[in-house]
């Protein structure tokens, strides 16, 4: 039995330090349906379907200016396919 694409996981891999905990958070505030998992050295956030990263999010939490290109230094890997990656937000998703 295959599973929707509506609700295949997706996720990210980031790197644990403080200036990735504000990503973190706005990540899991701007997906509520999305899980947190601490490892060591890495936080994997998963969603069912899609996983947005807003840049006025993670604005509100880092308290300065984001631009989304400064994800590329937070990410060890992810999973899903990148539908939309712009200066307002990053979108995670299947094509199927």
């Amino acid at each position: 039995m295959s599973v929707a694409a509506s609700e295949r996981p997706v996720g990210v891999d980031i790197q644990e330090s403080e200036q990735n905990r504000p990503v973190i958070e706005a990540i899991s505030a701007d997906n509520p349906a999305s899980t947190v998992n601490h490892m060591p050295g890495m936080v994997r956030v998963t969603s069912p379907g899609r996983l947005v990263i807003r840049r006025e999010t993670v604005e509100e939490r880092m308290g300065r200016e984001w631009e989304t290109h400064e994800f590329q230094l937070a990410i060890i890997s992810y999973f899903g396919h990148i539908k939309e990656w712009d200066d307002d937000e990053i979108v995670i998703a299947w094509d199927h």
